[in-house]
């Protein structure tokens, strides 16, 4: 089955919603100058409200690895998702301090871009177009990308079983495809776990 990612939780009532729909991850973000930014004090608060069967994942942007490693240690989090110009020895070094599973995003904007992503040692790769603002990848780029991956940018209910159908990643990513007005909505949230369960991949 297609791994379901729903990410930039942010308020009570986003969680409350996801331990409904049960998807496999949610994502908290820790970067400041994200519109769904969270800090580590409602991040704490929000994972102690949420299912523990869901994975909790921190998305990060060029953070300190010792920070990292705190929230991992901490609990707050179960995986940390780097979304800046981390490399391997970052990678490496955020391993000698925790052994939580790191996930290491790659913006796709050409083809050439994959290159750097089958060098990544991170134990997850997830490939986006953009940064959590719906702007769609080109999915004809990856139909020879024999890794394993999380499939973001531009997912939403009404196209996310195509891209499993098409791709056939490990997971799928959402963050603006499941909001309106820039809120989680609890219906598209479902649809577009629906959509993927619907697969029966």
């Amino acid at each position: 089955m297609t791994r379901i990612k729903l990410c930039g939780m942010s308020r009570m009532e986003d969680i409350d919603a996801v331990n409904r729909i049960l998807p496999d991850d949610i994502g908290f973000v820790f970067y400041e100058r994200s519109r769904r930014y969270v800090s580590p004090e409602q991040a704490a608060k929000l994972r102690e409200r949420l299912n523990p069967s869901v994975r909790a994942i921190g998305v990060f942007v060029d953070e300190l690895p010792d920070r990292v490693a705190e929230y991992l240690r901490r609990g707050m989090i179960d995986a940390a998702q780097l979304h800046g110009s981390e490399d391997n020895s970052y990678i490496e070094a955020l391993r000698r301090r925790c052994s939580a599973p790191v996930i290491k995003a790659f913006r796709i904007k050409k083809p050439d871009d994959l290159a750097a992503a089958k060098e990544s040692i991170a134990d997850e790769l997830l490939l986006d177009a953009g940064a959590g603002d719906g702007e769609p990848l080109e999915w004809t780029w990856l139909k020879d990308f024999s890794g394993s991956y999380y499939l973001a940018g531009g997912l939403h209910p009404g196209n996310v079983a195509q891209a499993i159908a098409c791709l056939h990643p490990r997971g799928v990513d959402v963050s603006s495809g499941i909001e309106t007005d820039g809120i989680k909505d609890e219906e598209k949230m479902r649809a577009f776990a629906d959509a993927v369960r619907g697969c029966g991949s």
